[in-house]
């Protein structure tokens, strides 16, 4: 394939997420829904440990659609976390907040397994996990 012919290249973040945005909206539209929907993730704390979800590396996938429509797969730190009903929703709730999102899609995967190797410094900073 030439460059003119291969497929866009979803737009990454370094730290934890994979994010692709739809390709009709126009990529500094897609560039401010990112960076506006991980400053809400980061604002969601699972209530057991001191460190954002983001930063966790919680969230493995944040998919903005043409309609503007959000899907987020996400993992939990296990399957048997206490927080296991209420995270979706904090998480649905803080993406839906941000302006020009449609709805909003929470879906929690299992594969791969969460493990601390997904954390940033930033979480390792706070859990002092060094």
């Amino acid at each position: 394939m030439n460059d003119q012919t291969k497929p866009a290249e979803p737009v990454t973040t370094p730290a934890n997420a994979a994010v692709a945005g739809g390709s009709a909206l126009p990529p500094d539209e897609i560039r401010r829904l990112t960076d506006e929907i991980i400053a809400a993730l980061k604002t969601v704390y699972d209530p057991e440990i001191p460190a954002d979800i983001y930063e966790l590396g919680l969230i493995y996938r944040i998919d903005i659609k043409d309609d503007r429509s959000v899907a987020v797969d996400m993992t939990l730190t296990t399957p048997n976390c206490p927080s296991a009903q209420e995270l979706p929703t904090m998480v649905e709730n803080a993406v839906a907040s941000v302006s020009g999102v449609g709805p909003v899609d929470v879906e929690i995967v299992w594969e791969p397994p969460w493990d601390p190797s997904r954390m940033s410094d930033e979480a390792r900073v706070v859990l002092n996990m060094w």
